[in-house]
């Protein structure tokens, strides 16, 4: 199974911003949803935000009007923009499309 590779995470205060990445080796264009998902410390895994194949955005409550996703087909990458970062959005950053299996993560922390 497809494994996405995701990047760009790191340690950042808070209000700062980070930019991931998330790569395949498919065509990540033609997936039908491609999402990132992030599980903080002793908490399940969540969405963050999706976009579909005719590029449909989906956020989840707690990151509308600060994340935006976006997608790259000539770079074949999705990519998820965070602002405005609080202690909350610290966690493991996954990408993962419909016709993928999970890839390892990246690491955000926001910590002053």
């Amino acid at each position: 199974q497809v494994q996405p590779v995701e990047s760009g995470g790191g340690l950042v205060q808070p209000g700062g911003s980070l930019r991931l990445s998330c790569t395949t080796s498919t065509n990540i264009a033609s997936a039908f949803i491609t999402g990132w998902y992030r599980q903080a410390p002793g908490k399940q895994r969540e969405l963050v935000a999706q976009i579909s194949r005719v590029g449909t955005t989906v956020y989840a409550d707690s990151v509308k009007g600060r994340f935006i996703i976006s997608r790259d087909n000539v770079r074949n990458t999705v990519y998820l923009q965070m602002n405005s970062l609080n202690t909350e959005d610290t966690g493991v950053y996954y990408c993962k499309t419909t016709q993928s299996g999970w890839g390892q993560g990246t690491q955000v922390t926001v910590s002053s």
